[in-house]
């Protein structure tokens, strides 16, 4: 889709973008270079800071941000954070205009969502589900997979917004569906990563040129996002956080706890949340979740692990 002319795209000339961290920050400076007004508004300064530095606008509150925006997106870390800037007495819903456009874009469960957008409507506000896959690197740049939840017209007219931030744009179905999809890419994301993982071990406990055992799995069936971008960080042993382990252990929750509400059995999915909560246990909460390589090495003996 053009994103450059579109009938809605002059309608969303103004943004509140609350919660500028990873992903939040590069998403909203990518709204900004499209050439939307964008207000960002998040808890440390430093974040609003660096969206004002290539052309964004800070607010100092939640109602500041969102008082004339025709669109507010938040990107929040977890359950907690979006109940209280959605719906607390200071957030979103408590200073929204009648018929303003809400697209929360964080990861909560379906049920959460469905919540949010009964909320929304008690208030006259409109609201989309649309969680995103692709981490850091699809955020800066630009790449992001968007699966939306919500009406299939508050869907056409956010589109030309989603499509400054993402290249496969999807409506799921209606509300709290994004939230069921992005539950199933936290599902396959998490299982690839400890199958990488795992292969990574067993390679190196074999004495394979490690490097080049990667590319060439790579190249056949095993190939995938998951071991191209993060065969990196496990042969360098860098885990600097894209996306930290606290947050998928908290991810994989939300798939275990729909999974029993819906009566689907997850066998993979229980293993894999319990190898995540693992490595939370023994300290690397804070690291990339492709550090579940050190739950792998602590069970094979490892000597560099602590």
């Amino acid at each position: 889709m053009d994103t450059t002319d579109t009938s809605h795209a002059d309608r969303h000339r103004s943004i509140a973008f609350i919660g500028l961290g990873i992903m939040g920050g590069p998403m909203a400076a990518n709204l900004v270079r499209a050439g939307h007004r964008v207000t960002g508004h998040n808890r440390s300064r430093a974040a609003v800071d660096r969206l004002v530095s290539v052309g964004g606008h800070g607010a100092g509150s939640i109602a500041e941000a969102v008082k004339d925006a025709d669109v507010v997106i938040t990107m929040l870390p977890a359950l907690s954070e979006v109940t209280e800037v959605v719906l607390g007495e200071a957030g979103v819903l408590a200073h929204a205009r009648p018929g303003m456009l809400l697209i929360d874009m964080s990861t909560v469960s379906p049920h959460t969502a469905i919540t949010l957008a009964e909320a929304g409507r008690e208030r006259g506000v409109r609201v989309l589900d649309a969680p995103v896959s692709g981490g850091e690197t699809g955020a800066v740049e630009a790449v992001l997979s968007i699966m939306a939840g919500g009406s299939a017209a508050d869907f056409e007219e956010a589109s030309p917004l989603f499509h400054a931030l993402g290249t496969t744009v999807v409506h799921v179905g209606p509300h709290g569906a994004g939230q069921t999809v992005k539950a199933a890419n936290q599902l396959i994301v998490a299982a690839n990563i400890q199958a990488l993982a795992e292969a990574v071990v067993f390679l190196e406990k074999a004495g394979a040129d490690l490097a080049a055992a990667l590319t060439v799995l790579g190249g056949g069936l095993a190939g995938s996002t998951v071991l191209s971008r993060k065969q990196g960080a496990m042969v360098s042993r860098d885990f600097a956080p894209g996306f930290r382990i606290d947050l998928h252990h908290k991810d994989l929750g939300i798939v275990m706890d729909t999974a029993r509400a819906i009566g689907a059995v997850l066998p993979v999915g229980s293993l894999v949340a319990q190898l995540l909560a693992s490595c939370r246990a023994n300290g690397d909460g804070g690291l990339d979740h492709s550090a579940l390589l050190r739950g792998v090495e602590r069970l094979s003996g490892d000597e560099r692990i602590d």
